[in-house]
């Protein structure tokens, strides 16, 4: 079968395209012709050797993927031949709290991921892909969607009239947005272009600030609540824009810690979270049973994921340097 990994070093100059034998089919797993797969950010630092220095090689890239199943093991009740799926990311996360055993193997770091033409899953971390969606789109569920449908509901239990800031344009951000939305709640969100801006109030954001031109974003967030903050910030930029997300969030609000876009290991300042006592809650994507709320959400709702660009698979370097340029909008997809 074709795939992409990373044999020899970190680095995307030693991305590489390349045949593996077809691996063997386990009693209780299932076997999934890949029709395409999606970056996440977390995609590029462990292609860079940023992530995790003691990830082995050689070693597949992409958390994200979506198929067809072409075969099932004998014991296999949860999927049929023929059904369209998409891969758990932690994959013996069925429910409940993480712990340790629950998230030690996940798609795209510790086990391989997504960017091959074949790959075989256990059977019990696998979901069905909601019908209306097209592969590409469904592909960028399984990290990004799931993420921002837990910081929002899953952790932050969002109401309806309650308000939501969102950074950037990025996967999260974008899926966060949509989410916050549909469940009634006001939306306002960050981002340094004004093409951007255009395009995010089109998906329901209220205010949209352009954070090179009002650095102190957060202070401008919090006028804009009538001094109040709001109750949830889907921090994805780290260190970097948490100082100003602690500004922009209520006394005793949530700030989602997702990501480290803009930098992981500044110096910080707690005292605010301390002072107004906000809820500083970690978000690892979420476990199978959050996987299939979301998904019955996107389909009874029929919204649809955004797409910046398909890369065909033997343009995969492209698509990790599309996302690196930070000038998508939405997700980054693979055709496999």
């Amino acid at each position: 079968m074709k795939t992409w990994e990373l044999k020899e070093a970190f680095g995307l100059d030693y991305l590489q395209r390349t045949e593996r034998a077809p691996e063997p089919l386990g009693p209780g797993q299932v076997r999934v012709r890949v029709r395409a797969a999606a970056l996440n950010y977390r995609d590029l630092l462990i292609a860079r050797g940023l992530y995790d220095p003691r990830q082995p090689l050689p070693y597949v890239p992409l958390s994200d993927g979506v198929g067809e199943v072409v075969e099932v093991g004998a014991e296999v009740t949860r999927a049929a031949v023929g059904e369209r799926v998409m891969g758990c990311f932690a994959q013996g996360w069925i429910a409940g709290e993480p712990s340790m055993e629950r998230i030690r193997h996940t798609l795209g770091s510790r086990l391989d991921g997504c960017l091959r033409e074949e790959m075989v899953l256990d059977a019990s971390g696998v979901v069905r892909v909601p019908e209306h969606l097209t592969d590409a789109e469904a592909a960028t569920l399984p990290c990004a969607g799931l993420t921002a449908f837990s910081a929002l509901f899953t952790l932050g239990a969002l109401c309806a009239g309650q308000s939501v800031l969102v950074l950037g344009s990025g996967g999260v951000s974008v899926f966060a947005l949509a989410f916050a939305r549909l469940a009634g709640a006001r939306v306002f969100a960050t981002t340094s272009s004004d093409a951007k801006a255009e395009r995010l109030r089109e998906l329901g954001a209220e205010h949209v600030l352009n954070y090179r031109q009002e650095p102190g974003w957060g202070r401008r967030v919090r006028e804009l609540t009538g001094g109040r903050g709001v109750d949830l910030v889907v921090e994805v930029g780290g260190v970097g824009t948490l100082d100003q997300s602690l500004r922009a969030v209520r006394a005793g609000g949530t700030v989602a810690m997702i990501g480290v876009l803009a930098g992981g290991k500044e110096p910080l300042n707690i005292l605010p979270a301390v002072m107004k006592q906000v809820r500083m809650q970690g978000v690892l994507v979420g476990h199978r049973d959050g996987f299939e709320a979301m998904n019955r959400a996107i389909e009874s709702s029929g919204m649809r994921p955004v797409v910046d660009r398909v890369f065909p698979f033997d343009d995969a370097p492209a698509a990790f340097s599309r996302l690196a340029s930070g000038e998508h909008f939405g997700k980054v997809v693979i055709e496999v």
